[in-house]
């Protein structure tokens, strides 16, 4: 049967079977078919990748595999010497704007207390987030690796980590985030953008000891939920200085 060589670099070893990580893999090719359904069968998801090589050349996912072939797989941020490359998956939107799926709920607030636009809802089923992800060029975060592989996902990262503080130090290493870290910029019940509020003007909604032991307010634009420099905000103070340190 016809066969084809391929590589894969660096995290993109992570999907593979701890006995095919780092080698060289030889693929049969049982039928016609595109690189990018080649790769996913072999468990590596297209939202992984960012530059294929084949035979010395770069290739998009629509290319179609041919007997004998020589395939390199690489990650994001890869150092590869091949012009012209053509680099796939690549984020082009102003701002990072995520949406993330129903397991990561805790990492969900961390990104909107460090200011990033995040989209959560525990019952967003799958079509709902890759049609979110498709429609508003979002990217998906989540823990379901088969989630990632559907074409309509252009942009998404399956998260390694389970704790979420180190969930948080992951994504934000990932997409080199730290100079676009903005405290409390959003709300963390619904996302609404959070703004500086004058005391007088929510005096009314305020328990009486947070009108007398507080002067400084925050408010959501969209909830009107009130935030104060209380226990919660001294905490994701801790963890923003931890990530700009």
């Amino acid at each position: 049967m016809p066969q084809v060589s391929v590589r894969f670099y660096a995290e993109l070893n992570d999907f593979l079977p701890e006995k095919q990580q780092g080698k060289q893999l030889s693929v049969e090719l049982d039928r016609r078919t595109s690189i990018k359904d080649m790769l996913e069968a072999l468990g590596v998801p297209h939202t992984e990748i960012m530059a294929l090589i084949v035979n010395g050349e770069s290739v998009g996912f629509d290319y179609i595999v041919n007997a004998g072939d020589h395939i390199s797989v690489y990650p994001p941020f890869a150092e590869i010497d091949i012009h012209p490359l053509q680099k796939l998956g690549e984020y082009t939107q102003d701002e990072f704007r995520f949406v993330l799926d129903c397991h990561l709920g805790r990492l969900a607030r961390y990104l909107r207390q460090c200011g990033f636009d995040t989209l959560y809802q525990n019952d967003f089923d799958d079509d709902q987030l890759a049609q979110i992800s498709s429609a508003e060029q979002r990217i998906l975060l989540t823990r379901d690796r088969s989630l990632l592989k559907r074409s309509a996902i252009e942009y998404g990262y399956f998260v390694r980590a389970t704790d979420p503080r180190k969930q948080l130090d992951e994504i934000i290493q990932r997409y080199r985030l730290r100079d676009q870290i903005r405290p409390f910029g959003r709300c963390t019940l619904c996302n609404g953008t959070v703004e500086p509020v004058d005391k007088q003007a929510i005096d009314s909604l305020l328990e009486p000891k947070t009108r007398k032991h507080y002067d400084t307010f925050w408010q959501c634009s969209n909830c009107q939920q009130i935030y104060w420099e209380g226990s919660h905000v001294e905490k994701m103070q801790r963890v923003t200085k931890d990530l700009l340190h």
